[in-house]
């Protein structure tokens, strides 16, 4: 999301092609999110613009303004992914151009703009936004007032601007009435404008603080550390229009962006080696030596140290070893694998008889695999004949020579 700085040089290009000329016409799309969202309709607004004067363009925090010869006036915001394009003109910083295509380029009027004016004297303007998570809006208000209108009044002091407002005595009060982590105060826009993330991990790298420490348990010093690094990073940025090419050699953002990618920088050029913090799904990136606690942090905290691809592949590290099964493990596993196939094959008669078989060899000698036999007729009865008590032992059954059983009163009469 582009901050203080990249805001700063939206306007300063303002500033150099618009203010002082007259509008010949302007367009605009209406769409919902980046106009509707703020009541504002697309075309109306830019019908509204023709033959008006840009009086001022100016600048609180993320915010940013074209003062016209009468109202209202237009409040614009960036978003995610917002951009002012000025025909011939490079307006954008290095990067931004490198995620463009060739063919995109110079093309014009630019790919997703959502509104553009022409002036009288042939300067053209376009305002983009891929995402849409920008907004225009107008401010029906006398141009000198437009700060004191929504939703400007409602933001905290610019860093940059109102020096007569953002004293250290302000950063104090603020900081010691709230309990959050210092980075979570950095980045209400309510307390201070334009800071986002990584002027907020900027600001706290050169103050020597735990981004995740709470706001009110800081030394004087230390609060006065961070005032002088506010004002340090968000002036040098805004100086130097947001170009990244410019900033100081030993800046974080030189540094920080590389996280999962085989360019990472895993120390600072000073030695400072490099993490990130999670915290309710805000990433922080910070140098853990450098940085130190001095008072209680947020719970909850997840730190993930940040590695280059030489530590990546440092032989240091022990390799990962592929757990491998002996012969005899295999050899147990195709087993039990081959008999687990045979028995889903197995009809199930055949399998019955084949567990009636195992039960047999595992059943010891001498003794009885199965339950006894119930009696035949014949035994009943010559069972029940005998006295109770038992009268001496029971005479096995003669067999005769063919093999057949003879009945117990046939043995009665051959005896």
């Amino acid at each position: 999301m582009p901050e203080i700085a990249e805001i700063a040089r939206a306007v300063h290009f303002l500033r150099l092609h618009f203010v002082g000329k007259v509008v010949k016409h302007a367009e605009a799309i209406d769409d919902g999110n980046v106009f509707g969202k703020v009541g504002t309709d697309g075309p109306k607004m830019a019908a509204g613009l023709v033959g008006k004067k840009v009086v001022s363009a100016g600048t609180q925090g993320k915010y940013f303004w074209m003062e016209l010869s009468k109202p209202p006036h237009l409040v614009l915001h960036f978003g995610m992914t917002g951009w002012i394009h000025i025909k011939g003109e490079r307006t954008a910083y290095t990067n931004y151009y490198k995620k463009m295509k060739p063919d995109e380029l110079d093309k014009w009027p630019p790919k997703y703009w959502k509104f553009k004016i022409e002036t009288q004297d042939g300067d053209e303007m376009a305002f983009t936004d891929p995402r849409r998570f920008g907004r225009i809006r107008t401010v029906d208000c006398p141009g000198k007032d437009i700060r004191k209108y929504s939703p400007l009044v409602e933001n905290g002091p610019d860093p940059v601007v109102d020096l007569d407002v953002f004293t250290e005595d302000y950063l104090r009060e603020k900081m010691k009435s709230r309990r959050v982590p210092i980075k979570a105060l950095l980045l209400d826009q309510a307390v201070i404008s334009g800071i986002g993330n990584w002027v907020a991990d900027e600001v706290l790298y050169h103050a020597k603080l735990h981004p995740e420490q709470y706001c009110n348990d800081f030394s004087d010093a230390e609060m006065k550390q961070l005032y002088e690094s506010i004002r340090y990073v968000c002036q040098t940025a805004v100086d130097k229009l947001g170009d990244s090419d410019q900033f100081p050699d030993d800046w974080l953002f030189n540094y920080r962006w590389g996280k999962g990618s085989k360019n990472a920088h895993s120390h600072t050029p000073n030695g400072d080696k490099l993490a990130f913090l999670t915290v309710g799904g805000r990433t922080s990136c910070y140098a853990p030596a450098r940085q130190k606690k001095t008072g209680q942090v947020v719970a909850g905290v997840k730190e993930e140290p940040l590695e280059s691809a030489q530590e990546k592949d440092s032989p240091t590290k022990a390799p990962r070893t592929k757990v491998t099964k002996s012969n005899n493990q295999l050899e147990r596993l195709e087993a039990e694998e081959s008999k687990v196939k045979a028995e889903r094959a197995t009809p199930r008669k055949r399998k019955i008889k084949i567990e009636e078989d195992e039960e047999d060899t595992l059943t010891p000698k001498n003794t009885k695999a199965h339950p006894p036999k119930k009696p035949t007729r014949s035994e009943y009865f010559e069972d029940a004949k005998k006295p109770k008590g038992g009268a001496g032992p029971i005479q096995e059954a003669k067999v005769d020579i063919s093999g057949r059983r003879r009945s117990g009163r046939l043995q009665s009469k051959a005896a």
